[in-house]
């Protein structure tokens, strides 16, 4: 049986991983903070009650590191493909920054960039600021910036359903059998204002893919709720959240499972695993929380897939 030829690609060719950031020491909270931030008129007692939640946590978020593993396992399977291509990642906030990222792959050649923005729900503060970061970032660097392109949406691909099916799997096994039984399925993502919400997919998106992964746990019912609002009290933010769908749910048990969260950071580790489980302690709810898809290998070859059309896409450019 002949072996496959690896498809051609491109010499100027690469991948970006593009991500929010977080503080990888304590003494990079504030700045981190500052530089997200700027520009919002934060309360002083919120910035300090944020401050906190990464102290209890140890000072640090494991963002960075989780989005570094994404990167690592990524570049071993374009690898086993044949696809040789840079890939990097490239933060908003905290380094290495998204300038500093394509100024490497530019020194390195790289005319054209497949951007992988970590969000699986689109909207104005989950894709577009994040475009307009790397557009700004290329016109700092001028006519050597290589360009980006991006994937299609991909909140419904099976293999991202199949990745957050197998995490909420786990998060059941962790609940005896009775509990397991009758437990609510609860999928959460980052509230945002709803006049945002109205002019994006971003509710759509989220809901299509809690009924797939839902389908493929055997459940005909699941919840939305959501998570970490941190915008003007008077504003009208997506609800229901989180702790009070846990507190309507007394004596039953829930799985919670951050699908729109792809890595664990502090609103996965703190809104989740600290506030939201004591809520449901208080309700008499028995809580477990799915991990995040992080480096699963479904969403890696997700990744891959998509990287690999990319780079044939440029072979030759």
């Amino acid at each position: 049986m002949m072996e496959a030829k690896p498809r051609k690609q491109s010499a100027g060719a690469a991948v970006m991983i593009i991500g929010f950031g977080g503080p990888s020491r304590t003494d990079e909270i504030r700045p981190f903070l500052d530089r997200v931030l700027q520009g919002r008129p934060v309360p002083r007692d919120r910035y300090e009650e944020v401050v906190r939640h990464y102290e209890l946590l140890g000072g640090r978020s494991p963002y960075n590191e989780l989005t570094f593993r994404q990167a690592a396992a990524l570049r071993a399977m374009l690898a086993a493909r044949g696809a040789d291509a840079p890939v990097v990642v490239g933060m908003r906030n905290t380094p290495p920054f998204i300038e500093d990222a394509l100024r490497d792959l530019a020194a390195r050649g790289a005319r054209r960039v497949f951007g992988f923005i970590l969000a699986a729900y689109r909207c104005e503060a989950s894709w577009d600021r994040y475009q307009n970061d790397v557009a700004a970032a290329r016109a700092r660097i001028g006519s050597s910036a290589p360009e980006v392109v991006y994937p299609p949406p991909w909140h419904d691909d099976p293999r991202f359903v199949a990745a957050v099916a197998d995490r909420a799997r786990d998060a059941l096994g962790r609940l005896d059998a009775a509990a397991r039984a009758d437990a609510e399925l609860i999928f959460t993502a980052h509230s945002i204002p709803v006049a945002m919400a109205a002019r994006s997919p971003y509710v759509a998106q989220l809901e299509r893919s809690a009924a797939l992964a839902a389908a493929q746990l055997g459940r005909s019912t699941w919840r939305i709720a959501y998570q970490s609002r941190s915008g003007n009290p008077r504003d009208p933010w997506l609800e229901p959240d989180i702790n009070e769908v846990l507190r309507a749910l007394p004596g039953r048990a829930a799985v919670v499972i951050p699908s729109g969260f792809l890595c664990d950071h502090v609103e996965v580790l703190y809104d989740l695993d600290v506030a939201a489980a004591a809520s449901a302690r208080a309700a008499a709810v028995a809580f477990t929380r799915a991990a995040t898809v992080s480096d699963h290998p479904q969403f890696i070859e997700l990744m891959a897939d998509m990287a690999v059309t990319h780079l044939a896409a440029g072979a030759g450019a």
